[in-house]
C-alpha cells in the first residue's frame, strides 16, 4: 500500500482524505500493527486508484504459523 501511494505522490493525510480513513490509522496499516478490514481495502483500492485484488497481491495467510506473509514488491 505504502508503495501504491507513494507512486501516486500523495501523503498519508490524502489518501486518508480520499477514502475518509484517520491518518493514524493508515500508518497503522503501513507498519503492519493493524490490519484492515474488508470495507477498509476496498475503500483504500479506491483511494490509491487501483483494485483490490491489486492491493492485496502478494499477502498469504499461513495458516501452521498464524502469521500474514507478505512478499516483497
Amino acid at each position: 500500500m505504502q508503495s501504491a501511494r507513494r507512486e501516486l505522490g500523495i501523503s498519508q493525510e490524502e489518501l486518508g482524505f480520499r477514502c475518509k480513513i484517520n491518518r493514524t490509522t493508515i500508518s497503522h496499516y503501513e507498519r503492519g500493527s493493524r490490519e484492515p478490514g474488508v470495507d477498509a481495502v476496498i475503500k483504500l483500492a479506491a483511494g490509491l486508484q487501483t483494485t483490490p485484488d491489486c492491493l492485496c497481491e502478494g499477502i498469504a495467510w499461513l495458516t501452521e504459523e498464524q502469521r500474514f506473509e507478505v512478499e516483497p514488491p
